[in-house]
């Protein structure tokens, strides 16, 4: 690649935001020129890329002229703001927050899983990045689909606090902190305290019983992979710094035998399988934490079903669930549009 591109990073201080900057050094991304973009109160800041000192500056309407690609990941109202202006400048957009996901007129994208669908990011000049949790779900079942059809998924997600972000993860590690030293630990971001307990809330409950990250799940494994696909969600927050964990099951059309699973996803682009019970080797957020790979184990036929397999899915929500991904869009955005 010859080309070179301006890229910003909105959000650029927080969590997402700052694994993105190591994300596009790590990938060797073509960047030219290289805006941070974030909050007033952290204009001035300093962070480093390729060796070089890069302030943080002010996120304004002006900020995207020149620049060829924007990462957003400074949540939803922000992305609502300023996604249209940055793309009225040129730019196109690559939004990790849930702004834009359901719109029709924005793709939404794994590239694992329906590259094809980027295609129609000239509509807005926007493309969404999905809910961290449906992105390695769906990175872990679409070779599954594609052989045998699935018809039914049942999903548990047992998520980590930096899905949250920085607050959280200072949250739990004071939290956890206070009690091993007999004192009361305060609770902030979580309605309850979040350290040696588990939360079956993410997000707020809607009139159907479901918070909203159940229903991003079922909405946007909808949009990405088709209506014929069912999906219920329960999500659960734990007490884990970095790495989603999510037990699935899947009815498929097509008899899938464990042997036929395991032998899809060791070619799955993605997929590292880690399935090997007899030697205690199975899927752990301890092993995703840093990485980019979706892992998959303890696969299983469910023995209520005749059409049925149990997973374990594992990723680095902050990486492959969000910051990995939107830079693997831009890698092919760059490769098959704006070349």
């Amino acid at each position: 690649m010859s080309r070179k591109y301006n890229v910003a990073i909105v959000g650029a201080t927080g969590a997402v935001g700052t694994q993105m900057l190591e994300c596009l050094e790590e990938r060797e991304f073509p960047v030219a020129t290289l805006k941070l973009l974030a909050s007033k109160r952290s204009a001035g800041k300093v962070l480093e890329f390729q060796g070089k000192a890069v302030p943080v500056e002010e996120l304004t309407h002006d900020s995207f002229e020149g620049i060829d690609i924007a990462l957003f990941s400074a949540g939803g109202a922000r992305s609502e703001e300023f996604c249209p202006s940055a793309a009225k400048a040129g730019a196109v957009c690559i939004d990790n927050s849930s702004a834009w996901r359901m719109n029709p007129e924005v793709p939404l994208v794994v590239p694992e899983v329906n590259p094809e669908a980027l295609s129609g990011y000239t509509r807005k000049g926007i493309i969404a990045n999905p809910n961290c949790s449906t992105i390695q779900m769906l990175v872990a079942l679409k070779p599954l689909h594609d052989f045998a059809t699935i018809k039914r998924i049942v999903v548990s997600t047992y998520q980590a606090v930096s899905g949250t972000g920085n607050k959280a993860i200072d949250e739990l590690r004071v939290q956890t902190g206070e009690l091993l030293n007999g004192r009361p630990a305060n609770s902030e971001v979580y309605p309850h305290r979040i350290a040696f307990n588990c939360l079956p809330q993410i997000d707020a409950f809607l009139e159907n019983g479901y918070t909203k990250e159940e229903m991003k799940m079922v909405n946007e494994t909808r949009k990405i992979m088709g209506d014929a696909i069912k999906t219920s969600a329960t999500c659960v927050r734990v007490p884990v710094f970095f790495g989603h964990s999510e037990s699935i099951n899947i009815e498929t059309e097509k008899k899938l035998s464990v042997e036929k699973a395991r032998e899809l996803l060791e070619d799955a682009p993605g997929v590292e399988l880690v399935d090997d019970p007899a030697e205690h080797e199975y899927p752990m957020a301890m092993d995703a934490a840093g990485a980019d790979a979706v892992l998959v184990g303890r696969l299983r036929e469910d023995l209520s079903l005749e059409n049925g397999l149990n997973l374990w899915v594992v990723a680095d929500n902050v990486r492959k669930g969000a910051a990995t991904n939107a830079v693997q869009i831009a890698e092919l955005l760059i490769e098959k549009y704006l070349k």
